[in-house]
């Protein structure tokens, strides 16, 4: 897909965005589909790894709650304005899984996830036993100001312009790895995904673009953790858990990784079903397990490879090894 048609879907869907932000109502409703915004944001840096590089990790979470833990201990000790903090949260955690990631990319398979899961699992202990810095178990309250980005928090905070915000930041990070992805740079990694060795022998270096990918999946998940400190003004241990990577990982899988809308779309069909179900089932997770089952088995590529199946138009998907455009093995590593 060009250019010009990505940057008119972003703006058809921002545009689609603020209609529902106005029309809906209900704030509890409006306040599910913040909350699944959310995710979905997060859903999308852990499915662009696994579309990239073919990695899964259940160590995001790390990068999920320590967004927040950053802002919170920036404001709390008055070390940087709240525009600041932001800033740095989503920079410092970039950095980090950037110099993490030319280290632990080089372990292929389990071992990788294995990996992340252990430095995930570490800086949940940290922030669940150092009670004089993080608050332990209770977690921390984040203490922004008045205002943020020159906008009154209060007016920021309503479940309507909470969506808005959330959903903004979606599309708006969709478009610029959608077009990042046609760049050189999605080229490249795909043809290190499809084969690495075989990417080498025509000189491409593979460590870095990998790393790259790393860093760029825990920043996108960083700025789902800012998204959610703010709607709940509060982080807690219990965001670092290597379980909430997990059930991110459950919504990439039925939402489909192969295309870039697959994995938010995977985050609002979980919450959807998590609010229907909850009102019928005390065990609505063994029941969305049995989905993700189905999903698994009838549909490999998620409910968004179903639908591209189903549309009227067939659009290439660059996620698909054969048609990566560099001339490289297909066989995935």
């Amino acid at each position: 897909m060009s250019v010009a048609r990505i940057t008119v879907c972003a703006v058809l869907a921002i545009a689609a965005g603020a209609a529902a932000a106005f029309s809906i109502g209900s704030g509890t409703l409006l306040s599910l589909f913040s909350q699944a915004t959310v995710y979905a944001v997060f859903a999308l840096g852990v499915g662009l790894l696994l579309r990239q590089n073919g990695m899964v990790s259940f160590g995001h979470a790390a990068f999920y709650g320590g967004a927040g833990y950053i802002i919170g201990l920036l404001l709390e000790t008055k070390a940087a304005p709240a525009e600041a903090a932001i800033l740095i949260a989503v920079t410092v955690i970039a950095i980090f899984a950037f110099l993490l990631g030319l280290v632990i990319v080089r372990v292929p398979g389990i071992a990788f996830g294995m990996l992340t899961l252990a430095v995930g699992q570490m800086f949940y202990v940290m922030a669940a036993r150092s009670r004089g810095l993080t608050g332990g178990d209770d977690g921390l309250n984040i203490d922004w100001p008045n205002r943020l980005f020159g906008a009154p928090l209060s007016t920021l905070l309503k479940p309507s312009f909470m969506f808005l915000t959330s959903w903004c930041v979606l599309i708006l990070i969709l478009w610029a790895v959608a077009v990042l992805l046609t760049c050189r740079f999605g080229a490249i990694t795909e043809a290190v995904r499809d084969n690495e060795e075989r990417a080498r022998f025509i000189g491409v270096r593979t460590l870095v673009p990998r790393a790259a990918v790393f860093a760029l999946s825990a920043a996108i998940v960083a700025v789902a953790g800012v998204l959610s400190a703010l709607n709940t003004g509060f982080v807690s241990p219990d965001s670092l858990h290597w379980s909430v990577s997990g059930m991110t990982l459950m919504m990439v899988v039925v939402g489909g990784y192969r295309t870039l809308w697959g994995p938010p779309l995977g985050a609002v069909v979980y919450f959807v079903v998590k609010d229907f179900l909850g009102d019928f089932a005390n065990h609505w997770m063994g029941i969305f397990g049995v989905t993700l089952i189905a999903v698994v088995a009838f549909a490999p590529d998620g409910v968004a490879g179903a639908l591209v199946r189903l549309a009227p138009w067939r659009a290439p998907d660059r996620g698909s090894p054969a048609k990566s455009r560099f001339p490289v093995s297909a066989t995935p590593r």
